[in-house]
């Protein structure tokens, strides 16, 4: 299943998700640290939703109060909650 998010406070602008079985299968995102974000995408493919929340959340990107992996940690939580 394909699901896209708007991150928050953030540079990238968009994440793309492609998940089977509660298992991230894919990640693309627009916009932001380009390498540093692909790498991100390969690391969490594979990985079951729960744990990449688990791994990701509370990271934070200098003075911000988020990242980027923060907010793939809280797209994800979003998707669990609309897909329960």
């Amino acid at each position: 299943m394909t699901f896209e998010y708007l991150p928050r406070g953030v540079c990238s602008r968009k994440m793309i998700f492609d998940i089977e079985d509660g298992v991230v299968a894919d990640l693309k995102v627009e916009g932001g640290c380009n390498g540093n974000l692909q790498g991100i995408s390969s690391l969490v493919k594979g990985l079951p939703v729960d744990e990449v929340i688990s791994r990701l959340s509370g990271i934070r990107c200098g003075s911000k109060s988020t990242s980027c992996p923060a907010q793939i940690a809280d797209a994800l939580r979003s998707f669990k909650e609309k897909n329960q």
